[in-house]
């Protein structure tokens, strides 16, 4: 793209926003690669591709986490596809809270904002979690050969803190440096995949392929009690989708960095689409070698959530490989919530922006010179932080951040189903046609379904933190919220009456950069 044509483009963003009643305060630094990047990231088939193996195949064995994969990808898929028409049409750093309040009114989407903040705040939180465990286990044992085994919650809260610190200096000072890292970690994923599935395939005693449809009911003690018994394969291939919603989730990244990149209104729904279609191809290769792999697929779904750990060191591979595969799946970790924490922010800082949140007047500001959303960068890296310290909690709803996550997906297109054709009438260049309504539908139903899974035992402690959410929600509306929160500007009255302000803050910028 020549300059001016960047320039032309860039023009249309500001305008786009502009029309939405937004200045353009944020930095437009990214393209096309650097939004698909962002999603690939937080998706990160290293991290719950890995560590959530094991309900996939602690259910059904390799017929419901191969099988189940497919269906999960395809529903993440479809709900993406319905995601990235409204993307296109409404491209704002807010995501999915501002298509919720667009299509379906305030008390909609300030609901979508807080089930989106919850999914977001606890795969970060428990994204950071899992990289200490990840080091410590990984790196600190095998590599250096570092007896750990005295080390306790102390040492994981000292580490978080760290690890999650750094990710908020990374993104304090601004989108250039953070996007370089997370180009670089979508590239790292792909590597690092490429070179687990090949390490495991070519380390197989043998290749069975009719192991990847054969079903086993490993449910209860047989599967190293991750499921709990259970004689109906129906209700196991259920709880074996929690596999990959749990790893193919976090896709609306892309949305929620739409102003930060080069034209949004094409860019964003490719990241979305792109990210979710390569994490589910190369996440379906990888789950296969997996089970291809397996020295005694019976033994392996015992083995208590470590199956994927013990096979890489069990490989007769050079522990160099090893090495490499360890500080890989250890750093594209670290960078997933690197990218977690980017995509938080900006949702904070969009919510904020129209009043959504406590102390919003210091949670929308942008740093002049970095052009980023300090105090949200901030605000989302203490209160992940705060979600690790009580554990039972922390277990419970980090385990539950993909239904959060779903819930605030299919929301947004719930709302766009009825929204349609009546109050939605502007589109972007993404259209689904007249897959549109069909689409739209089954993101709805099975949004209902992922609650019914996301409920179930071993999650069933889930049940009672969603019901109290849910009355937690309802009671701050209807007592505080629903006289005191604008939303977004809607109506052409409210946007016009924004003019005097995007020109006051865009000149602002303009002056502090001079």
């Amino acid at each position: 793209m020549s300059n001016e044509t960047e320039k032309e483009v860039l023009a249309a963003d500001a305008a786009a926003l502009h029309k939405m009643g937004y200045a353009q305060e944020l930095s437009r630094r990214m393209h096309g690669f650097s939004n698909f990047a962002v999603s690939f990231s937080i998706i990160c088939i290293l991290a719950g591709g890995i560590t959530s193996f094991q309900v996939g195949y602690s259910t059904g064995g390799a017929f419901t986490a191969i099988i189940g994969w497919i269906v999960g990808c395809t529903f993440a898929l479809i709900v993406g596809l319905s995601m990235a028409q409204i993307a296109s049409a409404y491209p704002t750093a807010g995501g999915l809270y501002h298509w919720s309040s667009i299509l379906g009114g305030r008390g909609w989407g300030w609901a979508t904002a807080w089930f989106n903040m919850l999914g977001l705040i606890f795969v970060i939180a428990s994204v950071n979690v899992g990289v200490y465990n990840l080091f410590v286990g990984l790196v600190l044992n095998n590599i250096f050969n570092i007896n750990t085994s005295s080390w306790g919650f102390a040492q994981q809260t000292i580490a978080v803190v760290l690890i999650t610190g750094v990710q908020g200096l990374l993104n304090h000072f601004g989108i250039r440096t953070t996007t370089k890292l997370i180009d670089f970690s979508g590239v790292l994923i792909f590597v690092i995949a490429v070179l687990l599935t090949g390490t495991m395939l070519y380390a197989a005693p043998h290749l069975d392929f009719s192991r990847l449809i054969t079903f086993h009911n490993f449910s209860g003690a047989p599967g190293g009690g991750i499921v709990p018994q259970s004689s109906s394969p129906y209700y196991l291939f259920l709880l074996a989708l929690l596999y990959p919603l749990y790893t193919v989730t976090g896709f609306d990244g892309s949305a929620h960095t739409s102003e930060e990149t080069v034209d949004a209104r094409r860019n964003v729904p490719r990241g979305i689409i792109n990210a979710i279609f390569w994490s589910a191809v190369f996440g379906l290769v990888m789950a296969c070698s997996f089970v291809l792999a397996m020295p005694d697929p019976v033994k392996a779904a015992g083995d208590g959530g470590n199956v994927i750990f013990n096979l890489l060191a069990g490989l007769a591979v050079p522990t160099a490989v090893k090495d490499v595969l360890y500080v890989g799946i250890v750093l594209s970790n670290f960078l997933c919530a690197l990218a977690g924490v980017t995509s938080t922010s900006r949702m904070v800082y969009a919510f904020a922006r129209d009043g959504g949140l406590p102390g919003h007047k210091y949670l929308k500001q942008v740093d002049h010179k970095h052009r980023s959303p300090v105090y949200a960068i901030w605000a989302v890296v203490a209160v992940s932080i705060a979600a690790t310290l009580y554990s039972p909690a922390f277990a419970a709803l980090a385990a539950g951040c993909a239904m959060f996550l779903y819930i605030s997906y299919a929301m947004p297109i719930m709302a766009g189903l009825f929204a349609e054709g009546r109050s939605w009438t502007e589109f972007g260049p993404f259209r689904l046609g007249f897959l549109s309504k069909p689409l739209a539908l089954i993101s709805t139903l099975g949004g209902i379904v992922i609650i019914y899974i996301g409920t179930r035992p071993p999650n069933d402690i889930l049940d009672s933190y969603f019901i109290g959410l849910l009355a937690v929600i309802a009671v701050i509306w209807f007592g505080v919220a629903r006289t005191r929160f604008p939303g977004p500007p809607i109506n052409a009255t409210e946007i016009a009456a924004r003019a005097a302000e995007i020109v006051a803050e865009e000149q602002a910028l303009k002056g502090a950069q001079d």
